[in-house]
């Protein structure tokens, strides 16, 4: 017989299909980790779930592919606010990138060469613990074109910049008319040429990718590239993939970025799983970042030593285009280290 909590899951798997649900998933988001826990069938002083000024948010079509009374699954421990996230531990920053350093104005970062990033917006469709922007000044940014004008108009005069990265928060939390207007705004400055979309909302939610975003990133000249970030295999499901796949097939190359997590994917097997699960749907693993050392996160601390050995222990098993590199941002400096 099938449980009523299987079926409420099933139901909030099978609500990221539809055209245009993902307005509604938002809206119906678990907010507290309370609730999350109680979704799940897991005590909360199990996993001494305890909530802080980052609030909760999960869409329901996430929790459903967590684990029920599993208090150690891998996609709960990414979103479920803890006790740990409020000691304090040195080295740990509100700003651990050196971000605040490299703004040209509000909403535009450049730390980099060529590039420009552009605060698109500071809300996300999922909030994860180790973000290192879960302290980010979100109310200084534009938020809306007309309020971007300023921002565009400082990338229009720069020629040096080429690309333009979208992230946030996460760009697809607009809609997809505001979406393709900016890339119409972006595409009307001649030196620039790509645009690149960090993004976690494919991930979290299947049917953020609907027919009218598809249109937009198939009508611009820009040539459009897609980071996605996925932590672990579980996040992958079909409905994820096939999501991506309309992505792919306009021909807009799909990239994944994973940040190395303590008990979520510091193990040879869960990270084999991730690279083979994005290459089995032609994407590419670009990034394994070690854990920027944000307020809040020291819990999700993974040595060096121990994500070198991973990435030793994958090559062995994966060809060599599977091979995230692994990295580490480095506040002031000019590009990603590279540590394997």
């Amino acid at each position: 017989m099938t449980s009523h909590l299987s079926q409420t899951k099933q139901a909030d798997r099978s609500a990221s299909n539809a055209e245009n649900s993902w307005h509604y998933e938002m809206k119906q988001a678990i907010r507290s980790s309370h609730e999350l826990c109680v979704y799940l069938k897991i005590s909360p002083h199990t996993i001494d779930a305890e909530e802080n000024d980052f609030p909760v948010f999960v869409p329901r079509s996430f929790a459903a592919r967590m684990k029920t009374g599993d208090p150690a699954d891998p996609l709960l421990l990414q979103v479920v606010a803890q006790a740990k996230e409020s000691v304090t531990t040195d080295g740990y920053a509100r700003d651990p990138n050196g971000e605040n350093d490299a703004v040209l104005a509000a909403g535009v970062l450049q730390k980099y060469s060529s590039r420009a990033l552009l605060i698109t917006s500071g809300a996300c469709a999922v909030h994860c613990r180790y973000c290192f922007r879960r302290h980010y000044p979100y109310s200084e940014s534009p938020t809306g074109l007309e309020q971007w004008r300023n921002s565009l108009d400082i990338i229009s005069r720069d020629p040096k910049i080429e690309e333009v990265i979208l992230s946030g928060g996460d760009p697809l939390i607009l809609s997809d008319r505001a979406i393709g207007r900016l890339l119409s705004e972006l595409a009307d400055i001649p030196h620039i040429k790509h645009v690149r979309f960090h993004t976690r909302t494919p991930v979290i939610i299947a049917s953020r990718i609907t027919t009218a975003l598809i249109a937009q990133l198939k009508s611009t000249r820009l040539k459009i590239w897609f980071v996605i970030h996925s932590n672990h295999a579980n996040e992958l499901d079909g409905e994820v993939l096939t999501g991506l796949s309309k992505v792919q097939q306009i021909g807009i190359p799909v990239l994944n970025q994973a940040v190395l997590l303590r008990n979520i994917n510091d193990s040879e097997t869960a990270l084999y799983n991730l690279c083979k699960r994005l290459i089995d749907a032609q994407i590419t693993p670009y990034y394994l970042h070690q854990l920027d050392e944000v307020a809040g996160a020291a819990h999700f601390h993974v040595s060096v030593e121990r994500g070198k050995e991973l990435i030793a222990a994958i090559r062995k098993r994966l060809p060599g285009y599977a091979i995230p590199r692994y990295v580490k941002e480095i506040a002031g400096e000019q590009s990603k280290t590279v540590l394997a």
